[in-house]
């Protein structure tokens, strides 16, 4: 039941704009585990089935649930969605930056983290156009597109409407979604399913040997996605719809730093409270 609800949260964040739902995994403490399940799969088919079941069950359910939700914010307040959605994205760079730094991390790593931030940059902000829009697709780039939105998915902080629009083949995923276009995804199914295997086979691998420093790159291209949360709508000025969204952005950090270590965060309110609850008794004695 807990991997299902964390899954809830983790498709929450495979359809938040610029809130990657592997960056969520990090943060709940369950990618190296779930990309090491789906890597190694049937050698311990059972367990690893076990564990993926409920996880992916309950991301599922997080998509259906908060699509319509999330499409409805961007349709009608898409200024303050977005900017709820940048503090959201704000409140896990502290969480996935410790993650970064679990295994023996030192200086050098940060010109890492650099040159994957620039390289990021380059190639989703500046380059968008790289790629021509693929509308009629052959069959390998059916096939592409599943093995992107597999990578996409599953590298974490990697948003996959940013990669997709990057190799022109965002517009292709919306409408033969929408249209349920079977030529197109049949293929696409196929090439999803070797990309999450191969993908995290390759992932669980460097981890395992190059812990620190792909986890750097990763953090790098993190930092270098979270501009293109925002868009042409979300303009500040000298106003109240402004302040509000402001607001929205201090507030989606606080909910996501809080998130992302629930279980500390709230033993540290319950000590607080005790304290609070101690010290009102001491002075209740003291006035006696």
């Amino acid at each position: 039941m807990r991997n299902f609800l964390k899954g809830i949260i983790v498709g929450i964040g495979g359809i938040a704009p610029g809130l990657s739902g592997s960056v969520l995994l990090v943060i709940l403490g369950l990618y190296q585990k779930t990309i090491n399940a789906i890597g190694t799969i049937f050698k311990d088919f059972k367990k690893n089935v076990a564990f993926l079941f409920p996880l992916f069950l309950g991301f599922g359910v997080g998509v259906i649930i908060f699509s319509k939700i999330v499409d409805f914010l961007l349709e009608n307040y898409e200024m303050y969605t977005r900017f709820t959605f940048l503090g959201l994205v704000l409140g896990t760079i502290p969480l996935f930056y410790k993650e970064v730094k679990k295994e023996g991390f030192n200086k050098k790593y940060y010109i890492v983290m650099l040159i994957s931030a620039i390289a990021g940059i380059a190639l989703f902000s500046f380059n968008k156009d790289l790629f021509p829009v693929i509308t009629d697709p052959n069959l390998f780039q059916s096939v592409l597109l599943g093995f992107a939105v597999a990578g996409s998915s599953i590298v974490p902080g990697v948003d996959s409407a940013v990669i997709l629009s990057t190799l022109g083949l965002y517009e292709l995923y919306v409408g033969s979604i929408a249209d349920f276009n079977l030529s197109i995804l049949i293929p696409a199914a196929f090439g999803l399913g070797i990309g999450v295997l191969v993908i995290s086979f390759l992932m669980n691998k460097l981890l395992s040997k190059f812990y620190t420093v792909t986890f750097s790159i990763i953090f790098g291209l993190f930092l270098s996605i979270i501009p293109n949360v925002l868009n042409s709508s979300c303009v500040l000025g000298f106003n109240l719809s402004s302040v509000i969204a402001i607001i929205l952005v201090i507030i989606g950090f606080i909910f996501s730093y809080f998130l992302g270590d629930i279980k500390n965060n709230i033993a540290k309110i319950k000590s607080f409270a005790k304290k609070v609850k101690r010290l009102k008794s001491n002075n209740d004695t003291d006035n006696v």
